[in-house]
């Protein structure tokens, strides 16, 4: 899964109804008791039905873990893709609103696309997994905004709170600047998380510029000889993270050297 390298929105929205009167009148003829006719309607509502708010559908609106085991740190991390949008809001399945968005002067006119931020990771030593999962509860998240031509754009992103256990990962140094980066199969939670339940749909593997999104049936991944030889000689770092279904993700950090 590539790596996406992490706010006011007011929305309101009214519809009015419309109410018509008519009042009409008949005179008298002069001298007689013919007497007039008066025929009023009030109240009368309009006949034609409101035309419905057109709704646009997000492309992705993800909302997710990511845990690093090398620095025992966690943050909730969101991506949203659409065309072309002035402003935006999350809702957290409890109905509140934790973020909000809007874009002014060029960007109100000409709108946004793609967003992508990471919350604050704390570690966990300071800050105990249990509260940071309280502040993001499990369930749906409404991601809600307008387009550049008033519409509605909407999407959801469903988080839970599956996180995988880290990879434990190696890595060969061979002759021609040869480098492969291995792992084990991760099938199980991140000992922070005991109860859930784990399912592995990918892995990344990360060296400087380098990223690569393998699937989960995937064990190791040779880096281009010609990356490696633009590296410095000495300690590389890279990283390594497994991808649980639901978009949590786990890193592992290693390093290795270059002569």
């Amino acid at each position: 899964m590539d790596r996406f390298t992490k706010h006011s929105i007011v929305l309101s929205f009214l519809v009015a109804g419309g109410v018509a009167i008519a009042l009409g009148a008949a005179g008298c003829s002069g001298g007689g008791s013919d007497g007039g006719a008066v025929a009023e309607a009030a109240g009368a509502k309009s006949k034609d039905p409101q035309p419905a708010a057109v709704e646009v559908p997000l492309d992705i609106s993800r909302i997710f873990i990511e845990y690093n085991f090398s620095g025992n740190d966690l943050g909730f991390h969101v991506f949203l893709d659409g065309e072309d949008w002035t402003a935006l809001k999350i809702v957290n399945p409890k109905g509140r609103t934790i973020f909000e968005v809007q874009g002014r002067a060029a960007y109100k006119e000409l709108g946004l696309t793609e967003l992508f931020f990471e919350g604050a990771e704390p570690t966990l030593d300071e800050f105990p997994v249990e509260d940071l999962l309280a502040l993001f509860p499990e369930g749906e998240y409404e991601f809600e905004g307008t387009t550049v031509d008033g519409e509605v754009i909407e999407g959801t992103g469903i988080l839970n709170h599956a996180v995988p256990d880290a990879p434990v990962v190696s890595t060969n140094v061979g002759t021609k600047n040869s480098l492969v980066i291995s792992w084990d199969e991760v099938t199980g939670p991140a000992a922070i998380l005991p109860d859930a339940e784990i399912k592995i749909s990918g892995y990344q593997v990360i060296v400087g510029s380098f990223q690569v999104t393998l699937p989960a049936s995937s064990r190791s991944v040779t880096v281009p000889p010609e990356f490696v030889a633009s590296l410095e000689s000495g300690t590389q770092n890279f990283e390594v993270l497994a991808i649980e279904e639901g978009g949590n993700q786990t890193i592992r950090e290693g390093t290795f050297t270059l002569p």
